[in-house]
């Protein structure tokens, strides 16, 4: 029987990024969620990030409901205090006669890394063996980031879909973030899918005044470009010719509801002689423009979410509805996704 894609489960053998690091304060505890599964996530005086199953093992209620005493997680409710090995090291009200009580909850590999805190829900002894999604542009002086978030009411390989389909650039024609595209190569394994095209690009990356074509339309001049796309599952990454390079960190919420994290780079590298100026120069300039894409990002993140919302609801209605799909790298992408499928159960 052919297994339902938008059904599919998650494989939890690999790192999610589940928050961004200036998300995470000292002394404060987040609730993430993960396919499913509340986790705690907290940072410590001395900012080391931990994590564990977001309940007390006394009444299951949330401990991020609770606060942090001497890097234990009190509950709100009576008090219990789980440490970061996610045993119970202190009740208020115990009786001398009676000893603490051997409960424990679950503990996560969790790392923090250019600029987000990823989080392995697998098998725990594979995670040191299982690399997170490498973005060296995060640290790279030449490069300017920007970091959007997308909240969308749908199966994750909805966004997957839409982030591999290059040709939806049609819904953008507004923005002119990309037109006309043209599937070149496709190249497929059982953990990666690439596919190449070549599409006209409105924007390019050629002088310090150049970032004012995100708000002047009248400055941009379409050229033809190669546009490259690849899903490293369980996360997606793009490259613009040599002006911009785009990373989506997913983290699947539920069947229905997945969050992911938009970052995207601007390359400063065609200024010549930018090599020249002080590497804290460059990363002052860095700083100083971070974000400088955001509006622009959000703006194609509405009009993405409003097509694949509108496709999980029209899922949920018609299930057996048929979908005629013509491009040969969303179909890739999808037997990737189906064969990652339940994986880590």
């Amino acid at each position: 029987m052919k297994s339902d894609l938008r059904r599919t489960e998650i494989n939890l053998n690999h790192w999610y990024a589940v928050a961004r690091s200036s998300e995470i304060r000292i002394n404060q505890i987040v609730s993430v969620t993960l396919w499913g599964v509340d986790i705690a996530i907290y940072r410590d005086v001395d900012k080391q990030i931990y994590s564990l199953e977001d309940r007390c093992p006394h009444r299951n209620v949330r401990l991020s409901h609770g606060r942090l005493v001497n890097s234990s997680l009190e509950c709100a409710y009576h008090g219990w205090r789980i440490d970061r090995h996610g045993s119970c090291v202190h009740v208020p009200y115990l009786l001398e006669q009676q000893k603490l009580p051997n409960c424990s909850i679950r503990t996560y590999p969790i790392r923090e890394q250019c600029g987000f805190i990823w989080l392995f829900a697998g098998e725990p002894g594979l995670a040191e063996r299982t690399a997170c999604m490498e973005m060296p542009e995060w640290a790279h002086p030449n490069y300017v980031a920007s970091v959007a978030l997308i909240n969308t009411r749908a199966h994750f390989s909805f966004l997957i879909d839409n982030l591999i389909d290059m040709y939806h650039g049609h819904l953008h024609a507004k923005y002119q973030a990309w037109s006309e595209a043209k599937l070149m190569t496709i190249k497929e394994s059982d953990q990666r899918v690439e596919a190449s095209y070549q599409a006209h690009s409105h924007m390019q990356v050629k002088s310090i005044f150049s970032p004012a074509q995100l708000f002047l339309p009248q400055l941009r001049k379409p050229r033809l470009v190669d546009l490259n796309v690849s899903y490293t599952y369980p996360h997606w990454s793009s490259s613009l010719a040599t002006d911009f390079r785009l990373y989506c960190l997913l983290c699947p919420i539920s069947m229905t509801h997945t969050k992911a994290y938009l970052i995207h780079f601007t390359s400063l590298e065609s200024f010549t002689g930018l090599h020249r100026f002080p590497l804290r120069f460059r990363v002052l300039i860095k700083g100083l423009f971070f974000n400088s894409a955001k509006i622009l990002l959000d703006r194609l993140i509405a009009q993405d979410v409003q097509m694949i919302e509108e496709e999980q609801r029209a899922y949920a209605r018609h299930p057996e509805r048929r979908i005629v799909e013509l491009n040969p790298a969303l179909l890739a992408v999808q037997r990737l996704i189906t064969s990652q499928a339940g994986v880590s159960r």
